[in-house]
C-alpha cells in the first residue's frame, strides 16, 4: 500500500469533517472542546500556542476525543519531565514545516548552484490528559461557564420561522429529507451571539426546501459546485442582519 503524503492525510481528515457537516475552523459552542479551559488555541509544552493548521488539526483532535485541556507534547516531551503515555493511547498528527536547500547543476553554465526549498514533516502529539505523572501546571480543571443570555429580538425573529429545530448533540446542521435544523444546546455555545449566528447558518439551508424555494445550484452531490454556492448563500446570509431572511 503507498503511503499517503501529508498534504493528502490533512485534506482527507478536513474534508471528512466537513462531510459530517462540521466546519472545524468555526464551532462556537463547547462540546469537549479546548475553549472549555479559556484557551482558544492549542498549546505546546513550553506553553506557547501552535499556528496555522496544526490550530485546526488539534482543534479537530479535541473535538473528537472530547479533550478539554488545550496543552499537547510529543512522547519525549513527556518523559523528559518524568510522566508516560498510557499505553493503548492514540496520538495526533501535526505538521513541521522547515527550509532547506540542495545543490543542482546549472545545465546552462555547467555550474553548481544552491537551490533552496521547503519541506513538511509530520510528527505525532499527545493531549495532557493521555499523559500519566505530569507536573501540576498541566492540570486543568474548568469552571463551568453561565449561561449566556438570550437576545430577546432575535428569539422574537426565530420564533417567526416555521422551521423544526431540535437541540442536543455537539454537531450543527440542516437535514433536507426530514426538513430539520439540528443544533448543539443554547448553553453549550460560547456566548449567545455564536448560538444566534449558528442557527441562522442553518436557517438559510433550511430555505433552500423544495417546498420553499427549491435552490439547487445544480448539485448532485457533496462537495460539488452546487453545494459550493449553497455554502455561500449560507454564509452570506449568516452574516446579513435577520431581516433579510425574511
Amino acid at each position: 500500500m503507498t503511503k499517503q503524503d501529508p498534504h493528502s492525510r490533512i485534506t482527507d481528515r478536513i474534508l471528512a469533517e466537513l462531510e459530517e457537516g462540521t466546519r472545524p475552523w468555526l464551532k462556537p459552542w463547547s462540546g469537549g472542546d479546548m475553549a472549555a479551559s479559556g484557551q482558544t488555541r492549542p498549546l505546546r509544552a513550553t506553553g506557547q500556542p501552535y499556528r496555522g493548521i496544526n490550530v485546526l488539526l488539534l482543534w479537530i483532535e479535541a473535538q473528537a476525543s472530547g479533550f478539554i485541556s488545550p496543552s499537547w507534547m510529543t512522547y519525549k516531551q513527556a518523559q523528559a519531565l518524568g510522566a508516560q503515555v498510557r499505553k493503548g493511547e492514540h496520538g495526533a498528527t501535526v505538521v513541521y514545516y522547515g527550509d532547506s536547500s540542495k545543490t543542482v547543476r546549472d545545465e546552462a553554465s555547467g555550474e553548481d548552484r544552491a537551490q533552496a526549498f521547503r519541506f513538511l514533516k509530520t510528527y505525532t502529539v499527545f493531549n495532557v490528559v493521555q499523559i500519566d505523572g505530569l507536573p501540576e501546571r498541566f492540570h486543568i480543571v474548568p469552571a463551568p461557564a453561565p449561561e449566556a443570555e438570550r437576545i430577546e429580538a432575535a428569539e422574537a425573529f426565530f420564533a417567526s420561522i416555521p422551521a423544526t429545530v431540535n437541540h442536543g448533540g455537539d454537531k450543527a446542521y440542516y437535514i433536507p429529507s426530514a426538513d430539520r435544523i439540528q443544533l448543539p444546546s443554547f448553553a453549550a455555545f460560547h456566548d449567545a451571539h455564536g448560538y444566534y449566528t449558528t442557527r441562522g447558518h442553518e436557517t438559510v439551508h433550511w430555505t433552500r426546501h423544495e417546498s420553499r424555494l427549491d435552490r439547487r445550484f445544480g448539485r448532485e452531490k457533496w462537495g460539488d459546485e452546487g453545494y459550493a454556492r449553497e455554502e455561500l448563500v449560507a454564509l452570506s446570509g449568516q452574516s446579513a442582519p435577520p431581516a433579510t431572511l425574511q
